[in-house]
């Protein structure tokens, strides 16, 4: 899966492929937020000019309504390990895995005009299901940003939001989204569209509430742990979490981490909750 607005580089099959095979992981998911294009393709060859890969890591609560969910932000962009690195967050713009996620983990029907929670109910679900995300070590395709060359044209891309006949239908499908994944304990269960969630809920492999324990993010108070990054860029998740990759190649055996997330640096860990508008997430989609 990825962004329309994306070019791919030459023999990117092949790359993509072996990436996903050195996890030696069935239910790795190679995903990230992709770089942009400009001066990333060599004209000629097809080839990738950038030595360096985004990783995901960077994600905070923000508002929607009266609800709040986790939003991933720019992500950081360093030099590759040499092997595709472990991620606790999942990308639309980009994903690849065996063909098993997508039917494991659909898209859901009953959560019409939703944009700003997708990539945290997708990862959620595909968490408890029990895939694990990793960041490609190569990039093998790049991002149309509105910017640069590309703003004009992009700047007339129209947004799902002018369509009028759906107005509304998002603040149902927001507490049918955060509810399925436990992010609104707050929210009372029986204000929201409980339809088919054997097939669009959660797995029953591990739990929301690991994910949240591990990662550090408390669904309560809306606050996540600074500095999760740090953790995510140097490597230190990936060689902690690899550990414990099941014999038969089947994911990550989280009920043999005990582990929780902490800020190292101060005792002031939570992040604050920030305000959400479309027009702050859109500026260089």
């Amino acid at each position: 899966q990825s962004d329309a607005h994306v070019t791919y580089v030459k023999d990117w099959d092949v790359s993509i492929i072996e990436q996903h095979e050195s996890t030696g992981n069935e239910m790795a998911v190679l995903t990230t937020y992709l770089s942009d294009v400009l001066g990333a393709i060599d004209d000629e060859t097809g080839e990738s000019l950038i030595h360096t890969r985004p990783i995901m890591c960077n994600s905070h609560f923000v508002e929607e309504g009266n609800e709040y969910a986790l939003e991933h932000q720019q992500e950081p962009e360093g030099k590759p390990s040499g092997t595709p690195q472990m991620e606790p967050f999942w990308a639309a713009g980009f994903s690849f895995s065996r063909g098993h996620f997508n039917v494991n983990v659909p898209y859901d029907l009953y959560e019409p005009m939703i944009f700003q929670g997708e990539e945290i109910s997708m990862g959620i679900r595909g968490f408890t299901v029990g895939y694990d995300y990793y960041a490609p070590d190569r990039s093998v395709c790049f991002h149309h940003y509105k910017q640069g060359k590309n703003r004009e044209a992009r700047s007339k891309v129209t947004k799902f939001t002018e369509n009028r006949e759906f107005d509304g239908k998002d603040v149902l499908a927001i507490k049918r989204l955060l509810g399925i994944i436990e992010m609104n304990p707050e929210t009372n269960r029986s204000t929201w569209n409980h339809a088919e969630e054997d097939v669009y809920g959660i797995g029953g492999v591990r739990t929301p509430a690991k994910f949240y324990n591990v990662f550090g993010m408390n669904v309560v108070e809306k606050t996540s742990e600074f500095r999760l990054c740090r953790f995510v860029e140097s490597g230190r998740m990936h060689k902690k979490f690899t550990k414990h990759l099941r014999s038969d190649g089947m994911g990550i055996d989280y009920n043999t981490i005990h582990f929780r997330f902490k800020n190292p640096r101060t005792p002031e860990r939570q992040r604050q909750r920030q305000p959400w508008s479309y027009e702050n997430r859109w500026t260089n989609e």
